[in-house]
């Protein structure tokens, strides 16, 4: 596996410091593949995280958003097998413990989840408020930008 040393870039960039720590994450984690997982962008501002996560009810599962972090995690009862009292002669279907966390941008809100034939279905949104949304500033002519300047300098003087 290549590493990278990003500490120049470090000394040479103001306000990356985010985004460096997050490639740094990135690479240290290896970020394990179980359990599966599609995003899907299902509109304009709206996304969709689905878990593959069989065999787990909803009970075992949680999913916590804190800050830009989502995470799901998944945690299967100790003893499955004292309910039958059968024998698993191979288990192919993984019934382990998990967590899995993804970074939202910023204003990304989680709406809805919902469990559906083995699927985790996490829905988001990017809600930008109205202070952040561009707006356009109409450019008035010379004329009574000088206008507006010479009343405010005889409302001082006065």
């Amino acid at each position: 596996m290549r590493t990278y040393d990003l500490t120049p870039f470090y000394r040479s960039t103001v306000g990356f410091d985010r985004l460096f720590s997050l490639l740094d994450q990135a690479a240290v984690d290896g970020s394990p593949g179980y359990p599966p997982y599609n995003i899907e962008r299902t509109g304009d501002n709206s996304y969709r995280i689905s878990v593959a996560v069989s065999g787990f009810s909803q009970g075992e599962l949680s999913i916590v958003a804190k800050e830009n972090t989502l995470t799901i995690k998944g945690d299967k009862s100790a003893n499955e097998n004292g309910k039958d009292k059968s024998e698993v002669l191979y288990r192919g279907i993984a019934a382990r413990a998990f967590e899995r966390a993804f970074q939202l941008a910023d204003f990304v809100v989680v709406k809805s989840a919902s469990l559906e034939n083995g699927l985790l279905h996490v829905d988001l949104v990017r809600e930008i408020p109205e202070a952040k949304k561009p707006r356009s500033i109409p450019i008035a002519a010379s004329a009574q930008a000088a206008q507006m300047v010479d009343n405010s300098t005889e409302k001082a003087a006065a």
